[in-house]
C-alpha cells in the first residue's frame, strides 16, 4: 500500500502558503482578469510546476497557468485535466489574510481573535462538530480564507509533487489548470482547450469532501431597464410617469415564493441582485436559475412578457429587459459521458469514502467547460463556510482528496 502519510503536512504548508497571497477577483469591470494580483498567485505556481520538473506554461496576459506530467506506465492512455481556480470572492474583504492552524480541533467554540472578540460558535455552524479532532486551518476573523479554491490548488500542487517523487508509479497523462475570476463569472473563458490537450476533465471545487456534482442550474441575468418621465408633482397628472412605480409593478408581478429564500434542491428561482430607481429612470438586475432546460426558457420568457405587459398599458415602450444567458447545467452533457462519474465514485470510495452527490445550485468552471466540448464533472474540495470570515478547511480533507486525485489517475 503506497504510504500518503506526508499529505497532511504539505497540503497543510502549501495552504497556508496560498492564502496569504491576495488574489481577489472583483465584479467584472470591462477586463479579465478582473484583478492584477491574481497573477501573483498564478506566477507562483507556475514556477512551482518547474521546479518540480513538469513541463509547464504561463499565460500571463490570460492570468492561466498549465502543467503538464506525461503518462507513464499505462498500456493505454486517457489524458485528463485537473482544473482549479486562483481567485477568492469579492464578498468579504479578501486581503491581509492570516491563516494559522489549530491543532487536534477539541469541538465548541473556537476564538478567531481575541483582541476583536471574534469567536466561531459551535452553535451557529454545526458543521464543525464533524471536525473534532483534526487540524483546521482558519483566519483571524477578519477575512475570508481563500479556501475556495486554494485548498484544491493545495491538493492539485500536492498530487504533481507525488507523481514527480515517484516515477515508477503508473497514471495517465495529467493536463494542471489553474485559471482566473471563477468567483466573478470568468468560467475559464480563456483556458486553450487545444493547448491543454486533453477531452475530459474534472473541475475541484466546493465544500464538502467525498461530495461531487454532475449537475449544475442553467443560468442567465436579466437587466431591466425602465424609463419614466419627470414632471413637478403639482402639474403631473397625466404626463408624469414614475419608473419606480412601474419597477415595483414588474417585481410584484413575479411569483412570489420563487426567491433563493423560498426554494431548495431543484426548485429554481428569480433572484433581485439591486434595484436603483428614481422618477425618470430604473434599473432592475437579478439572476434567473432552473435546472430544467424549459423551465428555464419559461422564466425567461415570463420577464419578457411581464415587460410586454406593462409597455402596453403604458401605451408605448417604457420596460426593456436585456438577457445575459451565463452557463448551462453540465448535466445535459455529462449524460452521455457516464464513465466520468463512475470513475469518480469509484476513485472515492477507493479512497474509503462513500461518494455522495446533489443537485449543484449554483454553476462552476465545468458548466461551461462542458458546453466547450471538455466534459468537467467536479470534486468537492473539502473547504467548510466559504465565502465568509468563518471559513475553514480541514487539513485532513485536503489529505484525503490527494488520495482521490491519485485513484482518478492512476487508471
Amino acid at each position: 500500500m503506497s504510504d500518503y502519510s506526508a499529505f497532511h503536512r504539505q497540503t497543510e504548508a502549501r495552504l497556508l502558503r496560498y492564502a496569504a497571497v491576495t488574489t481577489q477577483s472583483k465584479h467584472y469591470d470591462g477586463s479579465w482578469p478582473t484583478t492584477a494580483c491574481q497573477r501573483d498567485l498564478a506566477k507562483l505556481l507556475y514556477d512551482e510546476l518547474r521546479g518540480l520538473g513538469l513541463r509547464a506554461e504561463y499565460d500571463e496576459a490570460h492570468c492561466v497557468v498549465y502543467g503538464w506530467l506525461p503518462a507513464a506506465h499505462v498500456e493505454e492512455d486517457r489524458p485528463i485535466a485537473l482544473v482549479a481556480h486562483v481567485d477568492t470572492a469579492p464578498d468579504v474583504k479578501g486581503w491581509d489574510v492570516k491563516p494559522w492552524v489549530l491543532r487536534a480541533y477539541p469541538g465548541g467554540d473556537i476564538v478567531l481573535n481575541e483582541a476583536e472578540g471574534i469567536v466561531m460558535r459551535a452553535a451557529d455552524y454545526p458543521n464543525l462538530a464533524q471536525y473534532v479532532g483534526q487540524d483546521l486551518v482558519l483566519t483571524d476573523g477578519t477575512t475570508l480564507l481563500g479556501g475556495d479554491d486554494k485548498a484544491a490548488i493545495a491538493a492539485l500542487m500536492t498530487l504533481a509533487e507525488y507523481y514527480a517523487a515517484h516515477p515508477e508509479l503508473p497514471h495517465r497523462s495529467i493536463c494542471i489548470a489553474f485559471t482566473p475570476d471563477e468567483e466573478v463569472g470568468g468560467l475559464a473563458q480563456d483556458l486553450d482547450l487545444e493547448k491543454l490537450g486533453a477531452k475530459f476533465a474534472y473541475t475541484i471545487d466546493g465544500d464538502h469532501l467525498g461530495w461531487y456534482q454532475d449537475q449544475t442550474f442553467n443560468a442567465a441575468e436579466a437587466i431591466v431597464t425602465i424609463t419614466g418621465r419627470s414632471v413637478h408633482p403639482a402639474t403631473a397628472k397625466g404626463i408624469m410617469v414614475n419608473a419606480s412605480d412601474l419597477a415595483a409593478e414588474f417585481l410584484t408581478a413575479l411569483p412570489s415564493k420563487e426567491k433563493p429564500q423560498f426554494t431548495d434542491g431543484v426548485e429554481g428561482f428569480y433572484y433581485v441582485t439591486s434595484l436603483q430607481s428614481d422618477c425618470e429612470h430604473g434599473e432592475i438586475r437579478m439572476i434567473i436559475r432552473d435546472f430544467d432546460r424549459q423551465n428555464f426558457r419559461a422564466r425567461q420568457d415570463r420577464l419578457l412578457e411581464i415587460a410586454r405587459s406593462i409597455n402596453e398599458a403604458c401605451g408605448q415602450e417604457r420596460v426593456l429587459v436585456t438577457l445575459n444567458q451565463q452557463y448551462r447545467n453540465m448535466g445535459d452533457v455529462l449524460e452521455q459521458y457516464p464513465f466520468l462519474v463512475a470513475d469518480l465514485e469509484a476513485a472515492i470510495r477507493a479512497a474509503g469514502l462513500e461518494p455522495k452527490s446533489e443537485p449543484f445550485r449554483g454553476g462552476t468552471d465545468g458548466s461551461a467547460l462542458s458546453f466547450r466540448g471538455l466534459p468537467s464533472p467536479n470534486l468537492s474540495a473539502g473547504y467548510e463556510n466559504a465565502h465568509g470570515r468563518f471559513e475553514f478547511v480541514p487539513v485532513p480533507s485536503m489529505a484525503k482528496n490527494v488520495e482521490i486525485l491519485i485513484h482518478l489517475t492512476e487508471k
